[in-house]
């Protein structure tokens, strides 16, 4: 009796999909785990450094890898392996210290054993005030085709590194703070939106956060559309997108 060799033919071509489709998935995995991690920004905590509706790729390997590294956060093993402490000035993802499952992005600017404290609005950073300076205004463009203005300035810490900050009110909830005093193996995190960032200035809320809950820093923004449309809204990205800030590196 003969072979088909059609239908020999099509199982084979069957199977090689099949083959293609689960290495493509494994990967995928190994990238996501391993390298990049792909986050999309949910709030308005980090204007004007992110935008609501940027999509950015996350470094994995930049802190070296803990139990959050993984997906579902299995628990493999404690602390984190080949790791290297974030820079001060760095905009890192981390995992909610109260309950470890949210994912939190902001700006590194308290290293262990650090003194952080805001006074009258003003960073200041082992009892020195962070260099504070005034810049254009952030300008928002509201549906209507108003637009509103936000003043903003710019900081530069000790190391150098500077990046923008809004100042929407003066003397805000988060502008005169106690003295935090950064434990060993914690960071103090806040965000370039000042007086609309839940960051470590509310200890309850976010506080400091253990080197183990660092997910990645935060690299480079891949895509970025207007917060009042998705990704998967193709036909809305012609007017949209925001093509000035694909590509853009994340300081």
């Amino acid at each position: 009796m003969g072979v088909d060799a059609g239908k020999t033919d099509a199982k084979g071509s069957n199977w090689d999909t099949v083959r293609v489709v689960i290495h493509a998935l494994i990967l995928a995995l190994i990238v996501r785990v391993f390298l990049f991690q792909p986050f999309n920004i949910p709030s308005g905590s980090m204007i004007s450094t992110l935008l609501i509706g940027d999509y950015l790729f996350v470094s994995k390997y930049s802190f070296g890898y803990s139990r959050y590294s993984f997906p579902f956060g299995v628990n493999l093993f404690s602390g984190r392996i080949w790791s290297a402490e974030p820079d001060r000035g760095d905009v890192v993802v981390f995992k909610l210290p109260r309950d470890d499952e949210t994912d939190y992005i902001k700006r590194v600017i308290g290293l262990p054993g650090d003194e952080v404290q805001m006074v009258r609005g003003v960073l200041h950073i082992n009892g020195n005030a962070v260099d504070k300076a005034k810049v254009d205004d952030y300008v928002e463009e509201l549906p209507s085709g108003r637009e509103r203005h936000f003043t903003r300035y710019k900081e530069t810490l000790p190391n150098g590194i500077t990046y923008p900050v809004l100042d929407l009110v003066n003397e805000g909830v988060g502008d005169n703070t106690e003295v935090y005093k950064v434990p060993e193996g914690h960071f103090f995190m806040m965000g370039d939106n000042r007086d609309n960032s839940t960051d470590s200035r509310f200890l309850s809320e976010v506080g400091f956060v253990p080197f183990e809950n660092l997910v990645g820093k935060a690299q480079v923004i891949f895509f970025s559309i207007d917060d009042d449309a998705s990704f998967w809204e193709v036909w809305r990205w012609p007017s949209d997108v925001r093509w000035n800030r694909i590509f853009k590196v994340v300081q």
